[in-house]
């Protein structure tokens, strides 16, 4: 009877943990089944991709009769072996299909590392595939990667992993339920030993079996859990103090659950002095199941040494909880940093691109904030796909542009070589032409055609223009060497010009007595009659030859001018008050009149750069000189009136 009595693991009169939390997909609330003296205490959920579980991080409570335990799934997750053995996607996606297809548990370990390296081996073959068209001589402003069918495969596969686990949460749920009724079953039984407190001691084994059978009925729903387990220990605990044992077995099975209670402690202690603070917590659920499972100890120590394991507990969770505090508030750090990324993108400016020069420059900040959004963390995992996605929607929006941009650059470059190819062939037609001045004049319309079309694809640049330009030098050496013998005739017209012009040079007004008239006549035919000079020449050679004219005609006018002032004086014998009147009048209209020219020629000036304008301005500036010449003559015949009324 001894031997069967030490053999009972008992739960009698000791707090008893909470049932292990079993990790539940998505935003499933999640609870602990807790003493009845203990409150609940708020868990904390964060959400990880595809197959999630729930991350439960629970604060330490004072007031309570069991081992603090929380659960994060997350901390499971850090530590679970990687599944790295796949080296094609293929490979990646066939075990996927295996999981959607197979009864087994869904491990989101396993999915999560299949879908890491599915898309490792993704872009190193995209990575692969630009470098061989690189090397091929593609353009990097021309590549477009190729449509992945096996990425659409492996997210068609990924979709029925997630309804598989789906269905799985529905029948873990039902199976909850299922447990719940059983261990509800288990404590109606107790409440019918206990109605019979005198025959306890022979339902003893009956009642271990129940116990025994409670333990291997696992999670019930998270809502019910607290209430079912107060109630079941309220039972337990009263089975235990009506149960009459010997005082020999109660003592040594206490004893002996000191013994191992003491031992969990120092256990727990030391993981304070765990590096790895997940690994600490994850190995502290551990001692807590054991914990729970180890029966009683004597009633003067059973506090002592639950707030012994409960200070080591408690310890190991303010640092787990620290761990996930200060990595919820990096990843919040990396959110603002990649949501001012996005809004970096999203800000440029696309429609004031107009070179390549722009575009490619805003492709080397777009590529460098790309490389700077790699070296930021995650974000917190409700919103890391959507910054994600937001980012690579603004970096493809970009990306698009540019393309369609540098698509329509190419077809323009393609319109403009059909252009400058059709003037090639023009020019080359018209090469081999004698007909100087009108293919000259076709030759430099083709060249401003040519200026004013744009550029063309650079590897066709350099020979179409060789092929325009060899054919206008072709025509122009022609008619340079045709040309030769009429620089001749104009070196001999230079000659006969300059000659002309040093003749009249020797012409000095004052010392010559004869009419000089006729030979200024004679020089302005002979002028006429020469031909072409050199056109360098030509402009300077001509103001010279006025020149000297001018001075010529001038000082005859001038003689002239005199001879009348004094034909004037002798043909007015006394003063006459209404010549003089006369000859005010046309001296204030004529001076009036000068006046009205040099305003035209003022404006002229200004705004004629033309040969024809140079001309008109030439023509009034001597139709001034005229005018002035004629005011003079007016003035020296009213001096000459005065002089006589003053006589």
């Amino acid at each position: 009877m001894t031997e069967d009595i030490e053999k009972v693991n008992t739960t009698a009169e000791e707090p008893v943990v909470d049932e292990q939390i079993e990790a539940v997909p998505e935003s499933d609330a999640v609870a602990t089944e807790q003493l009845a003296d203990q409150p609940t205490v708020p868990a904390t959920v964060e959400n990880t991709e595809d197959l999630n579980s729930t991350e439960v991080a629970v604060a330490p409570t004072e007031q309570t009769d069991e081992p603090l335990v929380t659960t994060d799934e997350e901390s499971v997750e850090e530590t679970a072996p990687k599944y790295t053995n796949y080296e094609t996607t293929t490979d990646i996606i066939a075990r996927l299909k295996a999981i959607a297809e197979s009864d087994d548990e869904v491990s989101r370990q396993e999915v999560d590392a299949l879908k890491s390296n599915f898309y490792r081996i993704h872009k190193q073959q995209a990575e692969a595939a630009y470098k061989a068209y690189i090397d091929g001589g593609g353009d990097p402003e021309s590549y477009t990667p190729a449509l992945s069918e096996d990425e659409q495969q492996f997210k068609d596969q990924m979709e029925q992993v997630r309804l598989r686990r789906a269905a799985q949460h529905e029948a873990e749920e039902r199976q909850k339920e299922e447990n719940y009724t059983r261990k509800l079953a288990i404590i109606d039984r107790i409440k019918q030993i206990l109605a019979t407190p005198d025959d306890v001691n022979k339902y003893y084994n009956d009642f271990k079996a129940l116990q025994q059978e409670w333990n291997e009925i696992k999670a019930v729903p998270a809502e019910k859990a607290t209430d079912l387990w107060k109630t079941y220990q309220q039972n337990v605990e009263q089975f235990y103090d009506t149960l009459k044992l010997n005082n020999e077995f109660r003592a040594y099975d206490f004893k002996k659950n000191l013994e191992l209670k003491t031992a969990l402690c120092e256990r727990a202690e030391q993981l304070a002095d765990e590096t790895d603070v997940v690994q600490a917590f994850r190995k502290l659920q551990q001692l807590h199941q054991q914990f729970r499972e180890t029966g009683p100890v004597e009633r003067d120590l059973r506090e002592q040494i639950w707030t012994r394991f409960k200070a080591a507990s408690t310890l190991i969770n303010k640092r787990h909880q620290d761990h996930f505090e200060a990595r919820k508030q990096q990843e919040q750090e990396n959110l603002d940093r990649k949501t001012a990324l996005c809004e970096q993108v999203e800000g440029f400016d696309l429609d004031s691109l107009r070179t390549f020069a722009d575009w490619n420059a805003l492709s080397e900040k777009i590529i460098a904030l790309q490389q700077e959004w790699k070296t930021i963390g995650f974000a917190p995992q409700k919103q890391n796909a959507q910054i994600f996605e937001r980012f690579r929607a603004a970096c493809d929006a970009f990306f698009t542009r540019k393309s369609e941009h540098f698509r329509s650059v190419r077809d323009n470059l393609t319109q403009n070589l059909q252009l400058k190819e059709e003037l090639v062939k023009k020019a080359e037609e018209l090469k081999g032409s004698t007909e100087w001045k009108k293919t000259t004049d076709a030759i430099i319309a083709l060249q401003k055609q040519w200026r004013e079309i744009g550029a063309v694809p650079k590897k066709f640049s350099d020979d179409v223009w060789h092929r325009f330009n060899a054919a206008c030098d072709a025509f122009f050496e022609a008619k340079k060497a045709a040309n030769g013998t009429v620089h001749a005739e104009q070196q001999e017209n230079l000659q006969k010009k300059q000659a002309i012009i040093d003749s009249l040079a020797a012409i000095d007004p004052e010392t010559t007595e004869t009419d000089f008239r006729p030979q200024l006549r004679q020089a302005q035919e002979d002028w006429n009659s020469i031909g072409h000079v050199p056109f360098k020449q030509k402009e300077t050679l001509y103001q010279a030859f006025r020149a000297q004219m001018d001075r010529l005609y001038g000082a005859l006018s001038q003689s002239a001018t005199r001879r009348r002032i004094e034909r004037f004086r002798s043909e007015v014998k006394d003063t006459d008050g209404h010549i003089r009147e006369r000859l005010v009048r046309q001296f204030d209209i004529l001076k009036n009149e000068i006046k009205t020219y040099e305003n035209n020629l003022g404006f002229l000036s200004l705004s004629s750069k033309s040969k024809s304008g140079n001309a008109l301005v030439e023509e009034l500036n001597r139709k001034v000189d005229k005018l002035r010449a004629d005011l003079e003559e007016i003035r020296l015949k009213i001096a000459a009136l005065d002089e006589k009324e003053e006589k």
